[in-house]
């Protein structure tokens, strides 16, 4: 009957160095609260960034609605003043003028710049002379076409 005892008093001294041990620990408690603090900014952050994508949505559905308004405005314009104004010389109308530069806004058409034809470079014509301490100039030829100056002749 004493070994029954015995293995009783060690199984109680076990369980209760376990619960002792379980208050005592600030470590474990501050993993709790750490794990708690991580999961509030995770979803903190993923509901910034949903505001975010949310916002650049609304704002190029707002700056396309305004490039057709630009455009219709323009077209109404042009219109008016060919019927108000009959007399002018097209050159005097600036209506008229601008009109013929302005593209026609369509749905599901992307904008000129974001189509791309080919990848862009990742090197450069020959030498740039970039890490060298030498000044260097560029040629005409290296130059983008709307950086080229005009020549004059």
């Amino acid at each position: 009957m004493s070994w029954i005892i015995a293995i009783a008093i060690f199984i109680a001294g076990i369980f209760v160095g376990f619960i002792i041990n379980r208050l005592t620990n600030k470590n474990q408690n501050q993993q709790i609260s750490l794990k708690k603090d991580l999961d509030k900014s995770k979803y903190e952050l993923e509901q910034y960034r949903q505001e975010l994508v949310d916002h650049f949505a609304r704002s190029a559905e707002l700056l396309d609605n305004v490039s057709k308004d630009y455009a219709k405005l323009y077209e109404h314009m042009t219109k008016a003043s060919t019927e108000l104004m009959p007399n002018l010389p097209t050159q005097d109308n600036p209506f008229a003028q601008r009109i013929t530069t302005l593209k026609p806004v369509e749905n599901g058409t992307p904008i000129e710049d974001e189509v791309m034809d080919h990848q862009p470079r990742d090197y450069a014509n020959g030498a740039t002379g970039l890490f060298s301490d030498k000044p260097t100039s560029i040629s005409n030829d290296e130059l983008p076409a709307s950086d080229q100056p005009a020549k004059v002749g």
